[in-house]
């Protein structure tokens, strides 16, 4: 990829992707401060604004080395955790799985609404190739983020949602996990397990479910 190609990337991707990641980690602390936790509220994560949200290396170091490391085929990035107490909670381990739940909701929500969008550019007319291209970079951003995050081990919100749900003795156990989780999680995806036994089928089943949705939409638009 050279440099030109690149900068064209980037440039498509970035609104997308600072939508996806700032409104994710916002609906964390939204819903936290809805069910009694206020810490993300106080603090100003629960906002529309990326800076708060962005991680120096998570979000802007390691993504682009291993976009340039690997010419564009393989990219990971994560922004700032937002703080949840979850002791805080009105029902801690209950609510627990409303809060991790609220982060990929929100993405599957925006690829659903990038989707609207490509099928009105399209059904206007709209032939600018850019427009059409961010409007695809946020169905997939928000489609792999939806998947990704969802992959049950913490501190990734499948993992919390998890927790939530088991018994209270295998939920203990499978808390304790959390500190490694990011490390185990990272060998996960280099060994190409992620890739092949979670995102694969589960980004297949999330393209089909966006298409399921956007289908009424497609019809009405045909001419």
């Amino acid at each position: 990829m050279n440099f030109s190609d690149l900068i064209q990337t980037v440039l498509i991707y970035a609104l997308p992707v600072i939508f996806a990641i700032t409104l994710h980690e916002a609906a964390h602390g939204y819903v936290a401060h809805r069910l009694g936790d206020n810490t993300a509220w106080m603090m100003g994560r629960v906002t529309l604004n990326p800076i708060p949200h962005i991680d120096p290396m998570g979000t802007l170091v390691m993504p682009v080395l291993l976009f340039l490391a690997t010419g564009g085929n393989f990219l990971f990035g994560y922004a700032r955790p937002v703080p949840v107490r979850f002791g805080n909670l009105n029902h801690p381990k209950r609510d627990m799985v409303w809060v991790a739940l609220a982060g990929p909701a929100i993405n599957l929500a925006q690829a659903l609404v990038w989707g609207i969008a490509l099928y009105l550019c399209v059904g206007m007319g709209v032939n600018e190739r850019f427009v059409l291209e961010v409007c695809k970079a946020g169905i997939k951003v928000n489609a792999v983020m939806f998947a990704f995050n969802l992959f049950p081990l913490p501190p990734l919100d499948g993992g919390r949602i998890l927790v939530g749900v088991l018994p209270w003795k295998q939920a203990v156990w499978l808390s304790k996990v959390e500190p490694w989780g990011f490390y185990i999680v990272m060998a996960l995806v280099v060994m190409g397990v992620i890739n092949s036994l979670w995102m694969a089928p589960l980004m297949t089943l999330t393209f089909e479910l966006l298409s399921l949705l956007l289908s009424p939409l497609e019809f009405l638009l045909k001419p």
